[in-house]
């Protein structure tokens, strides 16, 4: 309390405007102090639930049935075929992330222009530019604000569920992301080698080429490797309702009480989630120093 009565001091005597900075981490000490008081005004949060022993001895359990602990049968993760058939569901899985980063990446480096201020709308007032600025970004803006179970879904409803369902619907929401970083990145070029190309005489395709996409590219691509690793991490969550993978399997064996069967659901997740993470690790440094 002592940092915002003095800062409210010197404000107040030294007429000095507060800065951006500091506005922003008192709203957030703001908003975090008003959270934590709602949970512990309210009754029903469940935050209480930590410190009684049920709790625990719950959890324990369920960690115990997990690991295969007290079981008659023999643990999914001890049996070789159930190995296979879950690895078969990582691999849809991993190709469900590919397809949708696939997807979402030529949805957002097709629209990138339009959406870029300097681009479509430049120094004159268009109102054909102006109409395709503002339409891109609305619908950037639309499918990144609709979660992607919200869009599996919809999907499913017309679209059988499956691997393409789930990368649709991960697609769609990941093409608003990379879009608008895609088209903000565009805003920021150096624009003198296009102005060299405009002065040669260089055709609207030329320029693209050769003036904004290698300018564009590194960083397009960086930010369609992070969306990756995301998205690969999602497809447990769209699993839920029957979009194909690992996440539909896991969310049936839960639902059954097959523990060790979501233990090794669990552990086929980890390894996917690393070895994405190294790829895209990997892919980044060769996308920044080439």
């Amino acid at each position: 309390m002592n940092y915002f009565t003095n800062k409210l001091r010197l404000m107040i005597y030294k007429k000095t405007p507060i800065s951006f900075t500091h506005l922003s981490f008192i709203l957030i000490c703001a908003i975090a102090i008003a959270a934590w008081t709602t949970i512990f005004i309210q009754g029903d949060t469940g935050f209480l639930d930590l410190f009684i022993s049920q709790t625990w001895s719950n959890a324990s359990r369920f960690a115990s049935n997990m690991a295969g602990v007290n079981h008659t049968e023999t643990p999914a993760f001890l049996i070789l075929d159930r190995w296979i058939d879950t690895g078969i569901l990582a691999y849809e899985t991993l190709c469900m992330s590919i397809i949708a980063i696939f997807i979402s990446g030529l949805l957002a480096i097709t629209t990138m222009l339009p959406a870029a201020r300097n681009i479509s709308i430049g120094q004159s007032t268009s109102v054909s530019g102006t109409i395709s600025y503002y339409t891109v970004r609305l619908s950037y803006a639309f499918s990144r604000a609709v979660p992607e179970l919200i869009w599996a879904l919809i999907i499913v409803f017309f679209l059988s569920p499956g691997v393409l369902a789930g990368a649709l619907a991960l697609a769609l929401h990941n093409f608003g992301i990379i879009g608008r970083l895609t088209a903000e990145t565009v805003e920021n070029i150096d624009t003198k080698p296009i102005d060299a190309l405009k002065s040669n005489g260089a055709s609207n395709v030329q320029i693209f080429l050769y003036g904004i996409l290698p300018q564009t590219l590194p960083q397009f691509l960086t930010y369609s490797l992070y969306r990756w690793e995301v998205i690969i991490r999602t497809t447990v969550v769209i699993g839920f309702v029957g979009a194909g993978g690992l996440g539909k399997e896991f969310i049936l064996r839960l639902n059954w009480f097959h523990y060790t069967d979501v233990s090794l659901i669990i552990v086929w997740y980890i390894m996917l989630v690393t070895a994405v993470d190294i790829i895209s690790f990997w892919l980044r440094k060769l996308a920044r120093f080439e």
